[in-house]
C-alpha cells in the first residue's frame, strides 16, 4: 500500500480540504487527488464525500482513519529512528499567545538554531490532542489528561510548569487600584470567563477553584476572542477576568486594562506535557530542561488536585519538577 496515499489521506481527513493537505504536504492539490482515488480503488471504498467547505470521512473513512494514522506514524518512527533530528520539533499549544508558547519563544530566542513548529490543533478536548501525539501528528502537547491512568500505553505525561493566575480589570472596576489580591478579596466579584468548553482540562480547573474559594466564575456566552473580552474589560465597572501571568496579551493604549496579581495563595495553573515514551524526538530533553529552569512561584500556592497526584514519567530523571 502506498505510504504516500495514506499520508494524504490522513492529512486531508484532519484539515477537511484537499487543497490545505496539499499545501502542507508540499504537492499539488491534483496529486493529492490521485493518491486518494488510488487509495479508494485498492480498497474499493469511497473514503470521502466532497461537500462546499472541503470533504468529509464517509462511515468507511472513518473506519479507516485510525488504522491509516497508525500506518503513517510508524513510518515516521522508523525514518526518524535512523535520523534523529531530521525534522523540526513539532510541539502543540493551546494558543499562540499563551504561556507555553510564550515559554517556548524565550527558549528559542537562547537557541535560535533549534527547527521548532508551533502548531495550535484548535481543540477542546486533551483526549483528542493525546491521539495527535500517538498518532505522530505532533511530537509533544501541552495538555493535561486528570486522569493520568488513562493515557494510552506508548505515552507519558509530565509536569512542564505551573502559570501564576492574574485578575484582569478595566480601570473603573473598584479592584483596579489593588497591587495585589487574595482570592478572600475575589469572591462576590463577578469574574468573567467564557466559552468554557465541557471535557476541557480548564473546566474541571475552574470547577475545583469556584468549590475552594467560593469564587463566582460566569461562563456565559460564547467567547468571541480575546478583543472583545478586553473591549469589554475597558468599558466596565464590575466584570473581571482571570489570566495566566505569563500569557501574552495586547491592548490599546487607551483601555488601560490593570493585572493584579493574585497571592496568598498563589492561583496557578499547571502545565503538562504529553510525549511519546519510549523513542521522543531528540529536541525535547533541552526544552524540557529549559522549562524545569522557569522561576518558582511565591509561596504558598493552590493547584488543582490532579497536579499534586504522581504522573507517569515523575521520577525518571526527565520529568519537571513543580514550580510551587
Amino acid at each position: 500500500m502506498d505510504t504516500e496515499a495514506l499520508r494524504s489521506f490522513v492529512r486531508a481527513a484532519g484539515l477537511g480540504q484537499l487543497r490545505r493537505a496539499a499545501d502542507e504536504l508540499g504537492v499539488t492539490q491534483q496529486a493529492v487527488s490521485k493518491r486518494i482515488a488510488a487509495l479508494e480503488r485498492e480498497l474499493e471504498v469511497r473514503l470521502f464525500t466532497r461537500t462546499a467547505r472541503g470533504v468529509e470521512l464517509t462511515l468507511d473513512g472513518q473506519a479507516f482513519l485510525p488504522h491509516a494514522r497508525s500506518i503513517v506514524a510508524g513510518v515516521e518512527r522508523a525514518v526518524d529512528a535512523v535520523r534523529p533530528g531530521s525534522r523540526a520539533l513539532r510541539i502543540d499549544v493551546l494558543g499562540l499567545r499563551s504561556a507555553q508558547a510564550v515559554a517556548l519563544h524565550d527558549y528559542w530566542r537562547s537557541h535560535p538554531e533549534t527547527e521548532l513548529d508551533v502548531v495550535t490543533l484548535r481543540v477542546d478536548d486533551p483526549r483528542v490532542a493525546v491521539a495527535a501525539v500517538e498518532a505522530g501528528d505532533v511530537d509533544a502537547s501541552f495538555r493535561t489528561v486528570t486522569a493520568p491512568d488513562t493515557l494510552p500505553p506508548g505515552l507519558r505525561m509530565i509536569r512542564a510548569f505551573d502559570s501564576p493566575l492574574e485578575l484582569l480589570v478595566g480601570p473603573r472596576h473598584p479592584l483596579a487600584s489593588a497591587p495585589s489580591l487574595t482570592p478572600l478579596q475575589l469572591r462576590k466579584h463577578r469574574i468573567w470567563v467564557p466559552g468554557i468548553a465541557p471535557r476541557s482540562e480548564w473546566a474541571e480547573f475552574y470547577d475545583q477553584l469556584v468549590t475552594e474559594f467560593d469564587l463566582r466564575i460566569d461562563a456565559a456566552g460564547p467567547h468571541f476572542g480575546d478583543e472583545v473580552l478586553l473591549d469589554t474589560l475597558a468599558d466596565s465597572a464590575d466584570v473581571a477576568t482571570l489570566v495566566g501571568a505569563r500569557d501574552r496579551y495586547i491592548w490599546p493604549a487607551q483601555h488601560d486594562l490593570r493585572r493584579i496579581p493574585v497571592v496568598n495563595p498563589t492561583l496557578a495553573y499547571p502545565l503538562s506535557l504529553i510525549l511519546r515514551g519510549t523513542n521522543p524526538h531528540p529536541g525535547l530533553r533541552r526544552i524540557i530542561t529549559h522549562l524545569r529552569s522557569l522561576p518558582r512561584l511565591p509561596e504558598p500556592v493552590w493547584l488543582p488536585s490532579w497536579a499534586t497526584a504522581p504522573r507517569r514519567g515523575d521520577g525518571n530523571g526527565e520529568s519537571c519538577a513543580s514550580h510551587r
